[in-house]
């Protein structure tokens, strides 16, 4: 990881604060789904600045979002999900971008850590059984990892035609 520097910190700062907008402000939530573009941010994070600190973002993102704006009660299960993908996205994000990589993660992403992990945080917090909750999960998935695919492989194209990823290597 590169060492931080004020420009970094400032950047994540910003991605924090759009991951929160984004998740928050700019997404379909109901107590069991969320659809949205929140993974924005956490993936620029990664391919700029590496796992931990997309891990970071997330991370963030999620606490600080739950505190200042709630959606229900704040469970820390969300957090350590949030950096698990923001980890994931950077471990396969950041230094190489092949399509095979970013299908990796968006599968890991969406099948490991938003449906079975968070469906199971859904479970504990809210009392309901885990394998229907699973069974309307499923759809947030089929949406989100085509999603997921096409966005990531399109802000890869953006971020390496614009000088950003040159400033930031």
């Amino acid at each position: 990881m590169k060492k931080m520097n004020a420009r970094m910190i400032a950047y994540l700062g910003v991605l924090v604060a759009a991951e929160i907008v984004l998740s928050r402000f700019l997404s379909i939530n109901a107590w069991n789904i969320k659809i949205g573009f929140n993974f924005v941010p956490i993936v620029i994070a990664a391919m700029l600045f590496g796992p931990l600190p997309a891990a970071a973002v997330a991370a963030m993102g999620d606490f600080l979002g739950a505190v200042l704006f709630p959606i229900g009660p704040y469970f820390p299960g969300f957090t350590l999900t949030a950096f698990c993908t923001g980890l994931v996205f950077g471990l396969f994000l950041h230094e190489k971008r092949t399509p095979g990589r970013v299908l990796a993660a968006v599968a890991i992403n969406q099948l490991v850590f938003s449906l079975l992990l968070n469906s199971l945080w859904i479970s504990i917090l809210y009392g309901s059984p885990f394998l229907p909750l699973l069974s309307t999960r499923i759809i947030q998935c089929a949406v989100l990892a085509p999603v997921q695919f096409v966005m990531i492989v399109a802000i890869n194209r953006v971020l390496s035609q614009t000088r950003l990823m040159s400033i930031m290597a």
